[in-house]
């Protein structure tokens, strides 16, 4: 539970942008560090009071009322983008901000809405920079042949510095007339070199027909917004027509942007919002599962010290033995749920070390059988079938664990009477322990999920277990490079797989 809430926190508190959680009364109930700085207050002050003190005092009273149509159907959106929002900041100074909104609910009911701020006062800034630019070309054009050159320097001057992109004019047979940029010189070209070029030869095949397309349609009197995707590189391109007169359009204006880093930082948030969810569904499974499977044995350990009690005050000594049996499985049933927590959170926490040693495999897996021994159900036989000498080079005690684990799995899924036969076969560069049962089998449908943290297949539900034991074996064998594979029927036994390298 500490690492769970541990990484949660790092992840709540390493997102760059603010993020806040609200209920649907419009409570703000966490927002992050980030979230604070923004608007200006201390760690936990915003905790509790409604998200309209985020909004400015002349649009606040409508707040309410978008909020609650929201609520009745919500969506994940984006707004501000094309809206202009605000927000205001403890000190009474607006600011420009885009907020994202996903709603969710938890695994009780409650519905929640998580807002993502960014504050895009840079970004409104060059929006109202290039507004103008745009602005002053549409009248630049206007005028006649002999001023163009006029024109061209006021539009190097605004365009030279324009951040990761190029600004450029085409006629209408897609040739230079003007470009300026900063993407020009990262890439070494300068503005003299594209004049009367053909701009389509520049794009890069994959997008010349999308972006010939949009284009055509600017030429038409259309304003176009749009993106390209080339590998693994997006561009965000805006374009505008120009007219000399104000009819016909002879020249374009393009702006073009590489937005790979914006497109990235987005996906990384939307990945980290997608783990939040994950660990709180996470949180919500072993929440679940620990109440359910410590209760069982608890219960079982009060009523049978109970008995024992009043069979002893009674001296029905012959019922004693029966009930201190079931208080011996209960705590065993404890100890091994513990164990698989705690080899679970080592495991999280990256603090198991491999440490190598030879050993005889064999002996291992005897010494697997004595000690399970204890757990077997009436008439059951723990087979061994294989060489009675293998040395390997592994860690031992992992190796103990998973064997321990697998032939604890095999006795609980069998039924009485039943046999349960571990092989080992030496192999070239490895070793192969198969562990066979004819018990209750493994669902088809449930296979795919078998190794996944609290899974547990649907047929096996009334029976104790914590969903991590198998788990648990596939994290080591991954720190001993080896692997485990499976083949199982419902209703006639299972067999599992664990090869293994002879040396390390």
């Amino acid at each position: 539970m500490d690492l769970k809430k541990n990484l949660y926190g790092i992840l709540f508190g390493a997102i760059q942008e603010g993020l806040i959680l609200v209920d649907v009364k419009g409570l703000i109930v966490e927002i992050n560090k980030t979230g604070n700085t923004m608007f200006g207050y201390e760690n936990q002050e915003l905790v509790g009071q409604k998200i309209e003190v985020l909004v400015p005092t002349s649009v606040r009273g409508g707040h309410k009322q978008h909020r609650d149509n929201y609520n009745e159907h919500p969506t994940s959106r984006s707004m501000g983008s094309e809206l202009k929002l605000d927000g205001v900041r403890k000190d009474g100074s607006e600011f420009p901000v885009q907020v994202s909104l996903n709603p969710f609910s938890s695994r009780a009911g409650n519905k929640y809405v998580v807002a993502l701020v960014s504050d895009v006062t840079e970004r409104r800034e060059n929006e109202n920079s290039l507004f103008k630019l745009r602005e002053s070309l549409e009248q630049k054009v206007k005028e006649r042949t002999l001023e163009l050159r006029e024109s061209e320097r006021l539009y190097k001057s605004i365009s030279r510095n324009f951040p990761g992109g190029v600004i450029s004019i085409f006629d209408q047979s897609y040739r230079y007339l003007f470009a300026e940029g900063q993407g020009l010189y990262e890439l070494g070209i300068e503005t003299e070199d594209l004049i009367g070029l053909y701009y389509l030869d520049r794009i890069d095949p994959r997008a010349r027909k999308q972006v010939k397309k949009e284009l055509d349609e600017v030429f038409k009197g259309n304003y176009k917004n749009f993106e390209v995707k080339v590998g693994e590189k997006t561009y965000s391109i805006n374009a505008v027509p120009l007219s000399d007169d104000g009819s016909e359009v002879d020249k374009i204006l393009v702006v073009e942007k590489n937005i790979t880093d914006q497109k990235e930082v987005s996906k990384k948030l939307e990945d980290t919002l997608n783990k939040e969810r994950e660990l709180t569904e996470m949180k919500s499974r072993f929440v679940s599962m620990a109440s359910h499977e410590f209760r069982t044995p608890l219960t079982t350990i009060n009523s049978s010290a109970s008995l024992i009690k009043k069979y002893n005050e009674r001296e029905s000594y012959d019922k004693l033995d029966k009930h201190a049996d079931r208080i011996k499985n209960s705590v065993r049933n404890l100890t091994a749920i513990l164990n698989d927590f705690l080899s679970f959170e080592k495991l999280e926490s990256n603090k198991v070390n491999v440490n190598i040693s030879s050993f005889s495999v064999t002996q291992l897996i005897q010494e697997g059988f004595d000690e399970i021994s204890d757990i077997t159900k009436p008439e059951q036989t723990l087979v061994y079938k294989g060489p009675k000498e293998l040395l390997i080079l592994t860690d031992e005690q992992l190796l103990r664990n998973i064997i321990l684990n697998m032939l604890s799995n095999a006795v609980k899924y069998s039924r009485e009477k039943g046999r349960i036969i571990v092989s080992l076969e030496n192999k070239q560069d490895s070793i192969l322990i198969s562990i066979q049962d004819f018990g209750v089998g493994i669902p088809k449908i449930d296979q795919k999920n078998l190794f996944t943290r609290f899974f547990r297949a649907g047929n096996v539900t009334n029976i104790e277990g914590t969903g991590l034991g198998l788990n648990i074996v596939q994290r080591y064998l991954e720190l001993l490079k080896g692997e485990i594979s499976f083949e199982s029927k419902e209703g006639v036994g299972t067999t599992f797989f664990i090869t293994l390298p002879k040396e390390y």
